[in-house]
């Protein structure tokens, strides 16, 4: 993997172009363990680092590093498996204050939608579903620690949704750059858009459950007040009489 070099002392951590050029591979890694496994991470580029590594790793002449496909999936892959296995373990151990103890807005929501999604979907879908949502993936992975989930569930569906996220991200960064000539050009637009499209069937789903909550409540009801033969309200039933 390409060690850093002097450009780190420059890079930009919200920039995925300015990570891969300072730090190649070994960025990608560091920035996947971050963002899943420690709360400070939950503002890195994850979903835009993941393309764009992928579209750096296509063969030809591009801007931007060369980097290799093998490299940013193994990298991508250990960071982002490793980093959501270290933030379980640190909520089972440091439990709720982990974020009572955070002043952040945004990790304070995206605990609330974390919990959401565990009451919602129950732990498999909600942790396999939590890792396509920025700050949600940071949060979710400590609470499940914290709220008692069970170490083989969590495992088991952390790794089946992180190989799903990383890999299927690199994978459309390399082939939307080997199938479209000089996309390099337009990378801002084209990480915008991906960043949405993964986001999309979250946004859906959580849309239609609202939906369906709001078309379930009704308005109550008042019993209909008993009245006498004349049309006037029957009078309230003295003490000791049965209505």
């Amino acid at each position: 993997m390409p060690a850093p070099s002097a450009a780190a002392l420059a890079v930009n951590p919200l920039d995925a172009s300015s990570l891969l050029s300072a730090f190649g591979a070994l960025g990608i890694a560091a920035v996947m363990f971050a963002e899943t496994g420690l709360l400070i991470g939950f503002f890195l580029p994850g979903d835009s680092l993941l393309f764009t590594a992928g579209l750096l790793a296509r063969s030809g002449a591009h801007s931007g590093p060369h980097l290799d496909l093998v490299q940013v999936l193994a990298a991508s892959v250990a960071g982002a498996l490793g980093g959501a296995q270290v933030g379980y373990v640190l909520g089972r151990r440091g439990g709720r204050a982990l974020l009572t103890r955070s002043r952040s807005r945004k990790l304070h929501e995206g605990a609330e939608r974390a919990e959401e999604l565990l009451g919602r979907y129950g732990h498999a879908r909600a942790i396999v579903l939590a890792r396509f949502v920025p700050v949600v993936r940071t949060v979710l992975n400590p609470l499940a620690g914290a709220l008692g989930v069970a170490p083989r569930t969590f495992t088991l569906w952390q790794v089946a949704g992180g190989l799903v996220w990383t890999v299927g991200l690199v994978l459309a960064g390399y082939g939307l750059g080997s199938a479209v000539p000089h996309v390099d050009r337009y990378l801002l637009p084209v990480v915008g858009a991906v960043v949405a499209l993964s986001l999309l069937p979250v946004a859906l789903e959580l849309l239609r459950n609202r939906r369906r909550r709001a078309a379930a409540v009704t308005p109550g009801t008042r019993p209909e007040e008993p009245r006498s033969p004349e049309g006037r309200p029957a009078p309230a039933p003295s003490a000791g009489q049965e209505p």
